[in-house]
């Protein structure tokens, strides 16, 4: 039996075990955070809206990571699925400020997909589409795919790994056959790895409990900055956001709080409780703010180049030869590109366990 250690236990870490479980070989997840856990900026999975929406464009790859990704997801939130509480299925409005360059690959997969007409744009938008998509509870979600690791023999290891050597090594488990370093922005400082081209991109958000919201609605802006409203099946709606790369302060700062409060309610007053908008009245950011949950931020895992999707070969302390699959850097699409992302990182594992490795296509890889 082949013995896979997968360092790292975010969203794709989880998938990534899942599917190597499906080729029936045993898993080891090494990590130092784990779903359950009390949530902190260091464990980032726990901090995603999230929505599948689709911000490939013209990449490839990453289209079908996210497409393949999108087919998983939508059979696992269909009415009846034993999975169907941990999504919700619902209408997105996406407004675009900017001129769009050639078609929207949205329209080739997500369904009910309409252009709007210039009539139904919000003040500032040039552009807009609507369509159905899903939204995960992200905190239930990984929590969902952690139980099915350990309930399919998967066995989990809580560590602060210093160097990928003492995995080699057996410092926590047997030692293993392969290694798939799934360590997000660990990879930056986990020894043997110091990837420097991984970066922070800072995100900050807002947990509101909203149960009558049941539609997503995002606006850009020309800076980049996305404002965007998540609902989940649970009634609690997450609101956004920021994006701001090589920023490290890890707590919710009160003015970037009320500023998003600020934008999502000028793009969807109906955040705000129905009795705040009763006759006509206009709600303020003091009537979301008396259903706020909590705020908080995280930090994707950004990387120069893209997601690293590439393998290796280590030796151990006794001379013994450890194939290693590199497979993080998914920056703020790691929800939305799991599956499709675990699969290509999957097959990688395989061919480079049978010797017979083969690039993946349009993936970048830099040196480090």
């Amino acid at each position: 039996m082949v013995l896979v250690a997968v360092v790292g236990a975010g969203v794709i870490g989880l998938t990534t075990a899942l599917k190597i479980q499906e080729l029936g070989h045993d898993v080891i997840l090494i990590a130092e955070l784990f779903p359950g856990d009390e949530k902190s900026a260091r464990y980032t999975s726990n901090w995603a809206g999230a929505h599948h929406v689709s911000l490939a464009g013209s990449d490839k790859t990453q289209l079908k990571m996210e497409r393949d990704t999108f087919d998983v997801m939508w059979k696992m939130s269909a009415p009846g699925a034993p999975t169907e509480s941990l999504f919700l299925r619902l209408p997105q409005t996406e407004y675009y400020v900017e001129e769009r360059q050639g078609p929207n690959p949205l329209a080739d997969f997500m369904p009910n997909y309409r252009e709007l007409a210039e009539s139904e744009l919000r003040p500032g938008s040039k552009t807009g589409v609507t369509f159905e998509t899903i939204t995960i509870d992200t905190p239930r979600y990984i929590a969902y795919l952690y139980s099915r690791v350990l309930s399919q023999g998967g066995k989990s290891i809580r560590a602060q790994l210093q160097h990928i050597q003492q995995v080699l090594d057996g410092a926590f488990c047997d030692v293993p056959d392969a290694v798939v370093v799934c360590a997000g922005l660990g990879a930056r400082t986990l020894g043997g790895i110091e990837d420097k081209n991984v970066y922070p991109i800072r995100g900050q958000t807002v947990l509101i409990r909203a149960p009558w919201v049941r539609f997503g609605r995002t606006t850009s802006s020309k800076s980049g900055l996305w404002t965007y409203i998540i609902p989940r099946r649970s009634g609690d709606v997450i609101l956004g956001g920021t994006k701001v790369d090589n920023d490290w302060y890890p707590k919710a700062r009160p003015e970037t709080t009320r500023d998003i409060l600020e934008r999502t309610l000028a793009i969807a007053p109906e955040i705000a409780p129905p009795h705040a908008r009763e006759g006509g009245r206009t709600p303020t950011v003091e009537d979301v703010e008396s259903i706020v949950i909590e705020t908080g931020c995280g930090f994707r895992p950004g990387r120069k180049g893209g997601v690293r999707l590439e393998p290796d070969v280590m030796t151990n302390g006794e001379g013994r030869a450890i194939h290693i699959v590199y497979h993080y850097g998914h920056g703020g699409y790691g929800y939305q590109s799991s599956w499709g992302s675990a699969s290509l990182a999957v097959d990688l594992l395989q061919s480079s366990l049978k010797g017979s490795v083969k690039p993946i296509a349009g993936i970048t890889t830099q040196e480090h």
